[in-house]
């Protein structure tokens, strides 16, 4: 240690030449925001000094612009629906060196073992993940998840050092009732120098007052200026969302000023793999933030330093010394166009491809997660209790549903499919204790005439989602869910006609990105087939069953009212 500490010291005051110099670079330094010419010596996986050097080894970048790793302050990689280090090779040739996960959704099927085949997926990874503890699994008392995690059970974990603390707090009803379960999570962080992530769509006043005073420190839930302010003043981190769903930048970017600059950093969320591969990650949103008119530099450190501050990372998110070297090149700060990517100090990317060969780990296995009672069409049968029934309604491109009331078309005394009105039946099936709980309810917005889709990614305790046309065809689809250990399916006339295996966790394929794109692109297709005029129907089915987000949804207990909190009767 002392004998790599005396070379470091030796290297940066150049009485030794480092490993490597970087030379002909515009540095963007993120504490005095500047651009400007100097030479980035290395030593290491380490930055040793900045100014004019000479090296070992050099590189002329030919006054390309140097900038710190960009780091994606909260994700899921489950939303990528690929497996970590697959993940990892997608975004750094995008220029991401570090991510914060939240393994919220693979928590909610495998419980610790879910976190833990993260935390070793990662591993020898091109990207730094770190992790924050899924607090609230499950997410609520009125669905059934694959596991309960208690404060005793994540404490633990704690003293890894890539955990950072507690993930989103979406359980805020629960924090402002005194849940003796969510306080002794939020408690055991106070010896522990950890952050807690909050989640609080919409929360003011004296309830957020007190949600603060708790210990949460951040929210990426804003979607208004004023909520954003609000927050800000309580002393909050604001987490600027662009994901593929919930898409945040664009109204919030005129709330971030010189003064709150520092209080404010880019997330992604849930960012969904053709956006992934289309789009980009963190770097999208430097360029969606210069598009729109804010500085490069500051757009940066929206993207950097401000993160790595935030959540204690002191060796992370800029160009200094005793930094890690992970940079990024890139040939405009306006066109962002990314050309190399070095992490700790070795070229990992360049030109938008990975150019080192992927590491060889040991295999990491998790069990079948999909476990469901036998199955019969009649399960899926609707009794007509009423004459009028509560409707789902879906809104375009957003998670939040409406609720209305409508007559139900009734055969032989039971609710049947209505695809004139378009009114569909919709079920959740358990997947994780194989009980006998299925939910039942009534979509408007599908448009299906014929067939059936189904799906094992809905958030968040991600049991069988299904919606169809009869009750033949959703229970044909859930049976082909189970076959391929969870992921997608389309199914006409009782056959199977487009699937997406998805076996890690039913949230996670085995493939690439680009293969798992394709497969996406084929069932969707093959939903617009049966007649769903959605962009993503499955997209839309894995948030019906999300009993956080307003108005109406269903758990595999039944028909839920999210504005009441409660359970409630489908029938008026």
């Amino acid at each position: 240690m002392k004998e790599g500490m005396t070379r470091i010291i030796r290297a940066a005051r150049g009485q030794i030449q480092p490993e490597l110099v970087i030379k002909n670079g515009r540095v963007v330094n993120v504490f005095s925001a500047e651009v400007y010419p100097a030479d980035i010596a290395i030593w290491g996986e380490r930055i040793v000094g900045i100014g004019e050097y000479s090296g070992k080894k050099e590189m002329d970048l030919g006054r390309a612009f140097v900038l710190p790793g960009l780091i994606d302050g909260h994700m899921h990689v489950e939303s990528t629906m690929v497996k970590v280090q697959e993940f990892a090779r997608s975004v750094v040739p995008r220029g991401t060196t570090s991510v914060v996960c939240d393994p919220h959704e693979i928590a909610n099927v495998h419980g610790l073992e879910g976190i833990h085949y993260i935390l070793n997926s990662s591993k020898y990874s091109p990207v730094n993940i770190f992790v924050m503890l899924s607090s609230c699994v499950p997410a609520t008392k009125f669905e059934t998840s694959g596991a309960n995690l208690r404060g005793f059970d994540l404490y633990p974990l704690l003293r890894e050092k890539w955990v950072l603390g507690l993930g989103e707090m979406m359980n805020y009803p629960g924090v402002l009732r005194e849940d003796e379960g969510l306080l002794d999570k939020i408690s055991m962080t106070e010896d522990k120098s950890k952050r807690i992530d909050g989640h609080a769509p919409g929360l003011t006043g004296k309830d957020l007052n007190a949600y603060v005073a708790a210990g949460v420190t951040s929210d990426h839930e804003s979607t208004a200026i004023d909520e954003v302010i609000e927050k800000l003043r309580l002393g909050m981190y604001i987490m600027i969302r662009e994901g593929s769903v919930t898409k945040n930048l664009l109204d919030l970017l005129p709330a971030v000023t010189c003064e709150n600059l520092s209080r404010c950093f880019f997330v992604t969320d849930d960012r969904h793999p053709k956006d992934l591969l289309e789009k980009g990650h963190i770097d999208h949103m430097v360029k969606m933030a210069v598009k729109e008119g804010l500085d490069p530099v500051s757009a940066i450190r929206l993207a950097t330093i401000n993160t790595a501050q935030y959540f204690g990372l002191k060796d992370l998110g800029a160009i200094a010394p005793g930094y890690a070297a992970d940079l990024v090149v890139v040939d405009s700060l306006k066109r962002f166009n990314v050309k190399m990517v070095l992490k700790s100090g070795k070229v990992v990317a360049e030109n938008g491809e990975m150019v080192v060969p992927r590491p060889r780990m040991p295999e990491i296995t998790l069990r079948s997660s999909i476990n469901i009672k036998w199955l019969a069409p009649e399960d899926f049968d609707i009794p007509a209790k009423g004459k009028r029934v509560k409707v789902i309604d879906l809104v375009p491109d957003q998670i939040v549903t409406k609720a209305s009331v409508a007559a139900p078309k009734v055969e032989d005394g039971r609710v049947v499919a209505d695809t004139e009105r378009d009114l569909l039946p919709l079920a959740v099936v358990e997947r994780h204790l194989a009980s006998e709980n299925i939910g039942h309810g009534i979509v408007r917005g599908f448009g299906l005439k014929k067939g059936a889709i189904a799906s094992s990614v809905a958030h968040d305790s991600h049991n069988i989602v299904v919606v169809g046309t009869s009750s033949e065809d959703m229970m044909a689809a859930v049976v082909e869910i189970s076959k391929m250990r969870g992921g997608l399916a389309v199914v006409r006339d009782g056959k199977l006609i487009a699937g997406l295996p998805l076996p890690i966790a039913g949230l996670m394929s085995e493939g690439t990105l680009p293969e798992v794109v394709e497969g996406l692109d084929t069932v969707r297709k093959a939903a617009r087939r049966l007649g769903s005029k959605l962009a993503d129907p499955f997209m839309a089915m894995s948030f019906l069953a999300l009993p956080v987000i307003p108005e109406l949804k269903v758990t595999d207990k039944g028909l839920f009212d999210v504005n009441e909190f409660e359970l409630t009767d489908l029938f008026v």
